[in-house]
């Protein structure tokens, strides 16, 4: 089964009396259990199909398959519906609520869903534990690092066991040992199984993924297997950048 299938997607904006095409006909799979990097250069239709893909606009034309739903043709509220159940976020500014600790950060999607009994609860500790944040349960973001947050916000993207993660420029605000961390922990979550979607401009996170599809003027480029020995040997030249007196 596909986590998710994109079929000829086109997407048009009228700007100013006039039609820009940024998605003219992408078509590929997604299949469960995948990680892809999709990259592509301003103005490639990059960021258009991030909003796609995650159900926060709709297609001029195509078909945009989750699962076997096709969440083209629905309305705003059922995408509001496929977007707090079915996908998993990480953003670059991690999005989190500064009011909150870690525990009910992870919580805030099972909230709007008025799902939160003492199940829930269990779990999003759960989550927290999984992370590498057993110690810090009760902070707020505030008194946590950027890699911190993003440990936080990775674990909510999980808390609805979605179709798939999907990760915006999740390591753009983070030094190099923190995002040698953060690529390392998405590994092992893509080794658990789950299905990550990743759009990055920078190649040596590319390189960590299974795949790596590439956009340009709205078209797909290329998409093509990353061997797992390059993918093996990108984790290694990570850690080597790392200092070694910044390990803690």
């Amino acid at each position: 089964m596909h986590a998710c299938s994109i079929r000829d997607l086109k997407k048009e904006y009228v700007l100013k009396s006039e039609t820009v095409r940024a998605l003219r006909g992408v078509s590929f799979d997604v299949p469960e259990g995948d990680y892809v990097a999709i990259m592509g250069p301003s103005g490639s239709g990059k960021s258009t199909l991030l909003n796609l893909l995650g159900c926060l606009d709709q297609p001029t034309d195509g078909e945009l398959l989750l699962g076997e739903d096709n969440v083209a043709t629905m309305s705003d509220d059922q995408l509001a519906e496929i977007r707090s159940r079915r996908i998993g976020f990480v953003f670059q500014s991690y999005n989190l609520i500064q009011q909150l600790t870690v525990t009910e950060n992870i919580q805030v999607p099972l909230y709007y869903q008025g799902r939160l009994g003492a199940a829930e609860r269990r779990r999003c500790v759960e989550l927290a534990e999984r992370v590498g944040l057993a110690d810090r349960l009760d902070h707020r973001p505030a008194q946590l690092s950027g890699g911190q947050q993003q440990r936080v916000a990775i674990a909510r993207s999980l808390v609805n066991d979605p179709y798939f993660i999907l990760a915006d420029e999740a390591t753009g605000n983070l030094d190099s040992k923190t995002t040698a961390e953060i690529l390392s922990l998405f590994d092992q979550l893509n080794n658990e199984g789950r299905t990550i979607i990743m759009v990055t401009h920078e190649d040596e996170v590319a390189e960590r993924a299974k795949r790596v599809v590439r956009l340009r003027d709205g078209l797909l480029q290329s998409d093509k297997l990353n061997a797992e020995q390059d993918r093996q040997a990108a984790a290694a030249r990570a850690l080597e950048l790392v200092p070694q007196d910044a390990a803690e």
